[in-house]
């Protein structure tokens, strides 16, 4: 399917690697401007090996406040604000709960959701000057089942349902979408990380028998950033070859 992304800024964050480069590369393809941060002048550096001129990497904190209104500032001094936000970037730290530290919790429940709803709040007001917007963020299928070692990651993950249902009905009205995609399982640097064994335990829980590809996240982030998808908000695509049926 040949998308057109021409006229249109798209901010990705998390972007150096697995999931978020695949999602920059793709809407290059198809024309868009697009923002990329990372964490660190190292993940940045690897975002600017990609040398499209339509390309921009900058360093974003999700875990600071200050480090976004700066990111948002810059955006509009270079007439980048976006038209498409899509908030790929989080963390986990995982422990039991009984082992969970304060700042276990806080650093993920304040990066993966605290995050992203100041990333929104940064974004949506050009969006309703645009008379335009769409808002993707990418949940997870622990967000939905839940997962032991998990309990900060999971909360912060289903938060980020909540944030997408309530947001989607106050900005509807302004032709704004808002929705989330929950990859489960996707074979990235973490997935190649596991033996024969563990992948294979992975796979009895997954009716289709794989590993998710990043571009079949890529793929919903782009039709969701469509005018084919227009109609859609407040909904969660599920891409876990039906590990989790809602």
């Amino acid at each position: 399917m040949n998308f057109n992304f021409q006229d249109k800024n798209v901010l990705v964050t998390g972007a150096s690697r697995g999931i978020g480069a695949g999602i920059i590369d793709r809407f290059l393809n198809y024309g868009a401007k697009v923002v990329a941060t990372g964490t660190s002048d190292e993940s940045v550096n690897k975002i600017k090996q990609n040398t499209n001129p339509n390309l921009y990497a900058l360093t974003l904190n999700l875990n600071s406040k200050d480090s976004i209104k700066n990111l948002f500032t810059h955006l509009s001094d270079k007439e980048l604000m976006p038209h498409i936000l899509i908030n790929n970037g989080g963390i986990t730290q995982d422990n039991l709960i009984l082992r969970m530290s304060d700042e276990e919790w806080d650093s993920v429940i304040n990066t993966n959701l605290s995050g992203t709803f100041y990333m929104i709040k940064n974004a949506v007001k050009q969006m309703i000057k645009y008379k335009f917007g769409r808002i993707i963020t990418i949940s997870s299928v622990i967000g939905h089942t839940g997962n032991p070692g998990q309990v900060n990651y999971s909360a912060s993950k289903a938060g980020l349902i909540g944030l997408t249902k309530s947001l989607a009905r106050e900005v509807g009205s302004r032709n704004i979408t808002v929705n989330a995609i929950s990859p489960g399982f996707i074979q990235t640097d973490m997935t190649n990380k596991l033996d024969d064994n563990q992948i294979e335990n992975l796979l009895k829980s997954i009716p289709l028998k794989r590993l998710g590809t990043i571009d079949d996240v890529v793929s919903s982030t782009l039709f969701l950033s469509s005018d084919l998808a227009s109609y859609i908000t407040g909904e969660t695509i599920h891409v876990n070859g039906g590990m989790f049926m809602s």
